[in-house]
């Protein structure tokens, strides 16, 4: 079986010795007889795209290969096999493709073709116009464009003509520089000779603001006649080169007939009018004297917020300047509101009489120059000539309002700003204060303002000094007694603030300031102030007894100490009668007390006899159970005195305390029927220190 198995290999090895022969093939014949290129043709495929690829594919007979020959500025060919093709990018114009076709035998046959490559106009074109008063942006977007050029339309007598160029994605901007209409043209370039266009007709100009002239060529004149009105931008009729308005009242127009200055829209920003600027002017040129002209203001988006009045002209057929004051409203019209937002402006001739074809001119309608006087004492926020500017400091900010009770009142309103600090403060007036020195004297001491508190118990400071030299100064304190009222508070400098300096008579006080909860950091609550003076001279007549605060001749000026504080106040029960009010602040002395009266004390001595020694006060105490004290003394011997103590038995209520010296306080002294009597003081919640509480008083007797 081995054998037989090695002979069977054998076999197979010569059979496959003979099948793996090598043939060999000479005869080329065939070469000679094939055929030669023949039936040229290319084929072009242009994308449409404006890329300008083209492929470019040849086609003929026995060709193998073939030599492609651009026909732009490329140099040599390129070489494609048969049934291959090429691409090659074109700029737009005219071509002529050569073709040479190499067959096998190696000959070569030579065709051309003419190629055209043409972009398409830009598609889709898309532009944004963006105006702003005179300022122009524009940007585009678009299909199969290569650049965008923008003609803006005021520039049409140049030539060429300019423009500017901007790629997608971009904004260009342009201001012109007058207003008027413009034709603006966008055109998106393909690459090559077809574009397509976008044309806006715009309306550009700023919109008419004050001071209004008709002279600024960037600005929108338009007016708004109604009622028959025919107005339109003329020359001046005296000097020429400037621009006015001319209206004419025509034949039959309304007697209401007028001129809005401007479109709807009004004005671009809000005229300011204020107290203290509340009057604009314009000049005016009328064909006769005594014509009612009105000039009335509005809000442009409400106008029931208007306010109008009325000047007669004085001139006839000459320029004259007419002020119109808003303070004087026109008769049976609404007052001047100072919240409203005044906008808009319009002007009517010969108001009240139907028109009968009068020409009128205007012009130069602006805000009236007011040239402020330097404030000064007294303060009233009513002057219109007053330069009522407040200098604030620390986080306060100062305004000028309307009195929150009566709207025909100016005021001004200070808030104290969450965060301020806790000498935040407003200077009445610049920094270089009042035009003249505060009039303090040995016997005036005292200034006054009206105050309306959010809160009673505030500690508001008065602080005089000089301008020039700020360390001359002296500040004094009051404490507000009403919450949501006016109430006048009185400063006296003759009792500085502890800490601070005295009044001096050698310095000059010129310069005021005041502070709204001294002491505290602002938390945002609002103090209205108003009427800053010195204080009504003090009566001559010296305090007596009895006292009952409703004499206008008699000085009742009190002492306060140990840190009390005590101020004229009303009646919190009969609004007709004037009391006292003392509040012991938190804080004040166990002892805190008032002299009733100065340091001199009565004008004569309490008739005390051993028979006759009570005296009464009436007291309104915010507790039952409350410590009174009373002491006499001699004004000119503090050491020669007698006190007593009372406990009130009402809360909130009025009561006559009786106070009996012949039961002098335990471990004080007795009474002493040689000595004289001739000064009183009062002490509320005595022994105890001061918490804030408020104490009224009224009606000390002697029985």
């Amino acid at each position: 079986m081995k054998r037989y198995k090695i002979i069977s290999f054998l076999i197979l090895m010569i059979v496959f010795s003979v099948s793996c022969k090598k043939d060999v093939f000479n005869d080329t014949s065939f070469v000679k007889n094939a055929a030669s290129s023949s039936k040229l043709s290319v084929m072009f495929d242009i994308t449409h795209d404006n890329t300008g690829l083209v492929t470019i594919t040849p086609n003929g007979e026995g060709a193998v290969s073939y030599d492609i020959y651009y026909g732009d500025a490329t140099a040599g060919f390129l070489s494609v096999a048969a049934g291959k093709n090429t691409q090659h990018i074109y700029v737009e114009g005219d071509y002529t493709v050569k073709v040479v076709a190499h067959d096998i035998k190696g000959g070569t046959a030579t065709f051309t073709q003419q190629l055209t490559v043409a972009f398409q106009a830009p598609e889709n074109l898309k532009v944004n116009v963006a105006i702003n008063s005179v300022a122009v942006t524009v940007s585009a977007t678009a299909l199969y464009e290569t650049l965008f050029k923008v003609y803006w339309g005021d520039s049409s007598n140049i030539n060429p003509v300019p423009f500017t160029s901007f790629l997608e994605g971009q904004t260009v901007t342009h201001t012109y520089t007058t207003a008027g209409t413009f034709i603006v043209k966008v055109v998106a370039l393909s690459g090559g000779a077809a574009t397509s266009e976008y044309l806006d007709t715009i309306k550009v100009a700023s919109q008419i603001d004050l001071p209004v002239t008709f002279d600024d060529p960037k600005v929108d004149y338009t007016v708004s006649d109604f009622g028959g009105n025919r107005s339109s931008i003329a020359a001046d009729p005296v000097t020429s080169g400037n621009n006015v308005l001319k209206s004419v009242k025509t034949g039959g127009a309304q007697v209401w007939a007028g001129t809005t200055i401007g479109t709807a829209l009004g004005f671009a920003t809000k005229i300011p009018i204020t107290p203290a600027t509340s009057r604009m002017t314009v000049r005016v040129y009328s064909p006769a004297a005594g014509l009612d002209v009105k000039l009335k203001i509005e809000d442009h988006n409400d106008n029931t917020h208007s306010v109008e009045t009325d000047v007669k002209t004085t001139l006839a057929n000459q320029w004259e300047m007419l002020t119109f004051d808003f303070k004087n409203q026109a008769t049976g019209t609404a007052a001047i509101d100072y919240t409203y937002n005044y906008d808009k402006a319009s002007i009517f001739f010969d108001f009240g009489n139907p028109g009968a074809g009068g020409v009128f001119y205007c012009d130069d309608l602006m805000m009236a120059t007011v040239t402020l006087a330097q404030i000064n004492l007294p303060v009233t926020f009513e002057d219109a000539k007053v330069d009522y500017a407040m200098t604030d400091f620390g986080g306060n900010n100062t305004t000028l309002t309307t009195d929150p009770s009566n709207n025909a009142n100016h005021v001004m309103m200070s808030t104290k700003t969450s965060g301020a600090q806790v000498w935040a403060g407003t200077t009445i007036g610049t920094a270089a204060g009042f035009s003249s020195a505060i009039p303090l004297t040995s016997s005036a001491t005292k200034m006054t303002v009206r105050v309306y508190s959010p809160a009673a118990g505030i500690d508001v400071k008065l602080k005089v000094e000089d301008h020039n030299n700020g360390a001359n100064s002296v500040e004094t304190d009051a404490i507000t007694t009403l919450a949501n009222q006016w109430e006048t508070l009185t400063f006296d400098f003759s009792s500085p603030a502890s800490g601070t300096p005295s009044w001096n008579p050698s310095f000059t006080y010129d310069k005021a300031s005041i502070f709204f909860d001294f002491g505290k950091g602002g938390d945002g609550r609002v103090y209205y102030w108003d009427d800053v003076q010195m204080a009504a001279a003090v009566p001559s007549s010296q305090i007596n007894l009895p006292v009952n605060f409703e004499d206008p001749n008699i000085d009742y000026t009190m002492t306060d100490f140990g840190n009390n504080v005590t101020v004229d106040a009303i009646d919190p029960v009969v609004t007709t009668n004037h009391v006292k009010l003392t509040t012991k602040p938190a804080g004040a002395q166990t002892w805190a007390g008032t002299t009733i009266g100065t340091p001199l004390g009565f004008a004569t001595p309490i008739a005390f006899t051993a028979g006759r020694l009570k005296m009464t006060v009436r007291v309104y105490s915010p507790a039952a159970g409350i410590d009174v004290k009373l002491k006499v003394e001699d004004h000119n011997d503090p050491t020669r005195s007698v006190e007593t103590d009372v406990l009130t038995t009402v809360a909130n209520q009025w009561e006559t305390l009786t106070f009996d010296f012949s039961q002098p306080a335990s471990g004080t002294a007795s009474w002493n029927p040689s000595f004289t009597y001739d000064k009183a003081s009062i002490f509320f919640d005595f022994g105890n220190t001061g918490d804030g509480r408020v104490y009224y008083w009224d009606d000390v007797k002697f029985l």
